[in-house]
């Protein structure tokens, strides 16, 4: 039994059909899960060193380069890149894009014990590696609290509450703080009168390290009892810290510790991170989401347990949000359902002007079933509604009508000629259903490149291609069987709604059609000359469109970066930085900033770059009230920055929509000489420079810092009994203060700091008056005695190196605020910048957008011979002919007048989204000529001419294949309004519309001359 036939006489199992796609789509479309974007893995971690006192190239050679060495013999990893500073190593680890976010578990795991391994070897003096393996974690709600008038502590205390409230809430993943200060004991130490008392420094110093250690007395058995020993004399207040005694042994009198030094608790005098919320100090909170969430639902849940817990928050603090992913997510996802609904519309009205009321509401019904039966599917196989299934579904909508309007048109042409509907159903369905089917797939295929690549691209863009499969294979499904049920109850029987006479196609359109067409076949040379011609001019003007990797998002809100001079104290980052914020904030179109000074902010958003740990470095995230000011404000904030703070090499960033890079342009040169390096850098900082669409033009080591170098003068010192270590403490207790002991303050472990007075630390001039202690004539001496001088020397505060080699990278961006992108500005620095003479042994290669747009393409053609090569075979098999196939084939290269068209009409760049709607153009025209040549088979079928068979079969096929691309056209038109998508929708209109007209006239006569039609002379 035909299908067609069993859906119209079965009609119980076609409402049953009906009905659950009805009302299982609307059920599934209120449960499926909502993001801002697919979920992706960043597939990076961190392996944080710390060893004080070293230099950045001592921490280079002796930590990071055998931790680089141990990682590298891992066969997962893609990269490894690091960061040599003064007492720190920061090594990131990228492992291959084509593992998964179930892989990395392992992976971690792995890196962890060939680290611990490799931890054992490193110097003395050296901490243990810190594995950070939720660095690449996204918070997608920021919390800012704030509080006017209240210290960092009381500030934190309240942070810590929500922290661990939060964490409780259905579908919160974890929560960390950011911004949190260190909270010390400090114990200020006046030399001068330990010097009057003769107590040596290291005497306080080991008192208070002893005093409070938890130490095991053991345990003693008196008769059956066992009784634990705990000895009393740790410090259960800063007071009792005060009252230790600190005389020497066998000193008549009692010298307590409050006698010689002030004791208190305070923050890190130097901090490693600050944060602000509107030039507010500040704590952030992170919320990240559990896996296959729905954000919007798990935000409200944030919300409601916020406003629970408003009762403990203290009078006059308050809340506030930097960033709130569920807010985000629901008006884009609301906004692309919106887009949906329109789409829906607009093609339903399409089908209504051109098909007829009857046939409009019928594949309109259709149309609206299979959406809704995509959404039952997408619900079973944990598809998220997000930017990229969203856009699938838009991207699919006028591909799902081809199939019904095949069958619909079918069925009136059939009933136009008398036929009864069943018998037009049957027939149309019979002659049609495994074309259909091929042409079907021949489109899924068309984006099986996108979802079968193993890269980060078909794991970003992969439900693209699941949700088109999904959608279109019940496409055709839905044609089949539900077309033919609802059309037996809408047409009547001799509807003549076409035509009254016998010829269905007596259109003057139709009649224009077979004219125009019946001249190309007289002509085919001319018309194929013409077609050529047309491609080559295509071709060469699509020299003249702009080149782009991903557009920036519309989210309004941007980052403005500020890079001081290297060695430049954090203090005074965040002190100079708070002008910009006052300026911003005093902008009426600013809705507020988010400051963030020594490292980047957590990950808020996927594609948000966290930069590392530099004390000269400042973020501001700044939210403008809407994004049609935005530009405004950016240029404003530029011009403000160069006038009130030159000495800053300033940047600013629209957040981004695809993967973001430290700039757009970067030259990497690689080499072992530090110096030499410099030196090449220079050199292609001035190509850069000399380009006008080039700017922020810098590079990763930035500048030498300076480095007080004291002179030790051994042989004195070994006199003395002083040692290096000696004079080292001496130092950094009277500057910066030195870690001596741990104080317990409930859950807290503060450390116990001891440094001189204030007065004594800011002045170095004085410096040979500072007293240090000598064991062999048991007294305090100048410290001028055993260092002769101290010597300021220049050095490299950091040392960057990439896949174990010294790695420099300058950097350039082309102007966010202009019309050029950053592809021009590439295209024209890169071949003097590659011409530059390198010495043996050093080498350039390009990173930034080229590098991961290089990669993407590379990813996507990776599979795409193989996607071709199946769509070839099933238009082969189709018509078993490969001349055929051929005919097919001829078409594709015509989408590129189109495109060209539309992108240089539109100003549209060609980027990654309008390379993957190139590419599925292929499968919506061989579609559309699989139509066509499988009508020419039917009219042969019938005993016609062969020439008389290719014109009434492309005749017939005009409105199908009209109406299947204009319905695809239409319904892409609320996608040019999203900056993610307005480049595939401007190629995929233009490219399908001009490639659809010429497909009707090329593909007839291709056919012509590949199966040698004679030309009937009387035509």
């Amino acid at each position: 039994m035909n299908i067609a036939q069993y859906s119209m006489e079965r009609k119980t199992s076609s409402w049953l059909l009906l009905i659950i796609l009805l009302v299982g789509g609307i059920v599934s479309l209120t449960q499926l899960g909502r993001l801002e974007d697919p979920k992706f893995t960043i597939k990076q971690a961190m392996v944080i060193t710390a060893y004080p006192g070293s230099s950045a190239q001592q921490v280079e050679e002796e930590v990071t380069y055998p931790l680089e060495n141990a990682i590298q013999s891992l066969s997962y990893v893609d990269n490894i890149r690091s960061i040599s500073k003064p007492g720190l190593s920061q090594i990131t680890v990228e492992m291959k894009s084509t593992y998964r976010a179930d892989d990395l578990e392992q992976i971690w795991d792995e890196l962890r014990r060939k680290i611990n391994d490799s931890a054992r070897d490193l110097p003395p003096g050296t901490q243990q590696p810190i594995i950070r393996d939720d660095f690449a974690d996204v918070y997608g709600v920021l919390l800012a609290i704030t509080g006017e008038g209240y210290d960092y502590q009381d500030i934190e205390y309240y942070a810590d509450f929500l922290r661990r409230e939060l964490v409780l809430v259905e579908g919160v993943g974890k929560v960390i703080a950011s911004g949190e200060q260190q909270e010390q004991v400090i114990v200020e130490v006046s030399r001068a009168q330990l010097s009057n008392l003769g107590i040596p420094t290291n005497r306080i110093a080991n008192l208070l390290t002893t005093q409070n250690t938890v130490a095991d007395a053991g345990r003693v058995t008196v008769d059956e009892e066992r009784f634990r020993i705990a000895t009393t004399g740790e410090f259960d207040s800063v007071e009792e810290l005060a009252n230790l005694v600190i005389s020497n042994p066998g000193a008549q009198q009692r010298i307590y510790l409050r006698d010689v030094a002030q004791i208190y608790r305070d923050t890190k005098e130097i901090p490693s991170h600050i944060v602000r919320f509107n030039g507010q100090p500040s704590i952030w909170l992170g919320v990240s989401f559990a896996d296959n969430v729905n954000v919007v639902d798990v935000g409200k849940r944030i919300n409601q347990r916020l406003d629970e817990l408003s009762y403990a928050q203290p009078v006059g603090m308050s809340v506030e949000r930097i960033y709130d992913q569920p807010h985000e997510v629901e008006n884009s996802v609301d906004n692309f359902l919106m887009n949906l609904v329109e789409a829906v519309v607009i093609v339903i009205i399409a089908l209504l002007l051109s098909m007829g009321f009857r046939s409009g509401v019928l594949i309109g019904g259709v149309l609206l079933l299979t959406v809704l039966g995509t959404f039952i599917f997408m619900n079973i196989f944990d598809i998220n509604l997000q930017r990229v299934s969203l856009g699938a579904l838009i991207i699919a909508l006028g591909m799902l009508v081809d199939n019904a309007i095949v069958i619909a048109d079918g069925m009136i042409v059939g009933m136009q000629r008398g036929q009864t509907k069943l018998k037009a159903a049957v027939k149309v369905v019979r002659q049609n259903q495994w074309p259909l089917l091929g042409a079907t797939v021949i489109g899924i295929i068309a984006f099986a490149p996108i979802g079968l690549s193993s890269d980060a691209t078909g794991e970003f863009a992969g439900s693209l291609f699941w949700v088109l499969l999904i959608s279109l294979l019940l496409s055709w499904v839905t044609a089949l069987t539900l077309i033919p049920f609802l059309a037996d109850r809408m047409y009547k029987e001799g509807d003549k709604s076409a035509s009254e006479t016998d010829d269905v196609y007596g259109h003057p359109v139709f009649k224009g059609y077979r004219r125009v067409l019946s001249w190309c076949l007289h002509h085919r040379i001319i018309t194929m000359v013409a077609m050529l011609v047309l491609l080559v001019t295509s071709a060469a003007g699509f020299k003249q469109v702009k080149q782009a990797f991903f557009p920036p998002s519309t989210t309004p809100m941007f980052y403005v970066d500020l890079w001081y001079p290297e060695g430049t104290d954090i203090r005074f980052t965040a002190q100079d930085a708070r002008r910009a914020e006052q300026y911003l904030l005093a902008r009426p179109e600013v809705a507020s900033v988010a400051t963030t000074i020594g490292q980047g902010a957590p990950r808020f958003t996927l594609t948000y770059l966290v930069e590392k740990s530099y004390e000269s470095y400042a973020q501001l995230i700044v939210r403008v009230a809407d994004k049609d000011t935005m530009l405004k404000v950016m240029a404003d904030t530029r011009r403000y920055v160069r006038e009130h703070h030159p000495q800053v090499e300033d940047k600013l960033v629209r957040v981004n929509i695809g993967p973001a890079t430290p700039a757009k342009i970067e030259a990497r040169i690689s080499g072992p000489d530090p110096e030499v390096l410099r030196t090449l850098a220079q050199k292609a900082e001035s190509v850069l420079q000399q380009d006008p669409g080039a700017m922020n033009i810098r590079h990763d080591w930035r500048q030498k810092t300076k480095l007080l170098r004291p002179q030790f003068d051994e042989a004195a010192a070994r006199r003395l009994g002083i040692t290096k270590q000696d004079i080292d403490n001496l130092l950094k207790t009277n500057f910066e203060g030195r870690t001596v002991g741990i104080y317990r303050d409930g859950t807290d472990l503060l450390p116990i700091v001891s440094r001189a007075p204030a007065q004594e630390r800011v002045d170095l001039d004085n410096w040979r008056e500072l007293q240090i202690y000598s064991p062999v004539l048991d007294r305090y001496l100048p410290l001028g005695q055993v260092v002769q001088d101290i010597r300021v020397v220049w050095e490299n505060a950091l040392i960057m190196r990439r896949d174990r080699k010294r790695t420099l990278t300058v950097m350039a961006d082309h102007d966010v605020l202009g019309n050029e992108t950053a592809a021009a500005v590439f295209a024209r620095v890169k071949p003097a910048i590659e011409q530059m003479e390198l010495p043996l042994g050093y080498s350039i290669e390009w990173g930034g957008e080229h590098e991961a747009s290089s990669k993407a393409q590379k990813a996507l053609f990776g599979s795409l011979p193989l996607g071709f090569l199946a769509m070839f075979v099933i238009t082969v098999l189709l018509f078993n002919s490969i001349r055929l196939a051929t005919v097919l084939w001829t078409t594709v290269p015509l989408s590129i007048v189109g495109v060209t068209l539309g992108l240089l009409v539109l100003n549209m760049p060609f980027g990654f989204m309008a390379l993957l709607g190139f590419l599925s153009l292929s499968g919506m025209l061989i579609k559309n000529g699989v139509v066509l040549l499988e009508q020419v088979n039917v009219e042969l079928e019938e005993g016609k001419p062969v020439y008389q068979a290719l014109v009434d079969a492309s005749v017939s096929r005009v409105r199908p294949v009209f109406m299947a691309a204009a319905t695809t056209i239409l319904g892409m038109l609320p996608l040019l309004l999203d900056d993610f998508f307005a480049s595939m929708a401007t190629v995929i209109m233009f490219g399908l519309g001009f490639a659809t007209v010429l497909t009707l006239f090329v593909v007839p006569v291709m056919y012509a001359i590949v199966q040698r039609v004679k030309t009937p002379q009387s035509s």
